[in-house]
């Protein structure tokens, strides 16, 4: 039997002021990897470590957070934000930029009729990318974020705020 290995989102990146993780590693491979920051492969080997399995993902440990979890408290003073995925649904707007909902209402009282308020045509669902902190994230509820199709793609942590722990 051949085991595939899924490689996308697990990458390590660095900005002057901030260091990008992919969340489809494991801690084990977080661990592991050379390329990621010391500071922060030694923040998770003491702090979050002993809370979750070698085997989790980033991105499982992040969705399943609670929010009176010590965990939280140190994802805040590392200034950390996710990025995450969640599909959602698009406005439809007419060429002009006006939505299609105010724009027949404003040709129906353009007209002299009365406009059709009640009418919503249901628009195309897409994925939207959008940028949290880990206290946002872990307001929402598991059930709710499966509901909304949400994957947490990116964790990103400040190195000042590294340097300070």
């Amino acid at each position: 039997m051949q085991k595939s290995v899924y490689e996308d989102y697990k990458y390590s990146m660095q900005d002057t002021g901030r260091v990008y993780v992919g969340c489809k590693y494991t801690f084990a491979e977080l661990l592991e990897e050379e390329e990621i920051l010391f500071k922060f492969r030694m923040l998770v080997e003491r702090y979050i470590l002993p809370e979750a399995d070698l085997e989790d993902s980033l991105e499982t440990h992040l969705y399943y957070l609670t929010p009176e979890s010590f965990l939280v408290k140190l994802y805040t003073q590392m200034k950390a934000k996710v990025k995450i995925n969640v599909i959602e649904e698009k406005q439809r707007k007419s060429w002009f930029g006006i939505g299609t909902k105010r724009a027949k209402a404003w040709k129906a009282r353009r007209k002299g009729g009365a406009a059709e308020e009640n009418v919503r045509r249901p628009g195309k669902k897409q994925y939207v990318t959008k940028q949290l902190t880990v206290e946002q994230l872990v307001r929402i509820p598991p059930e709710e974020k499966e509901k909304r199709g949400m994957v947490v793609q990116e964790l990103s942590v400040s190195k000042l705020a590294l340097a300070g722990l």
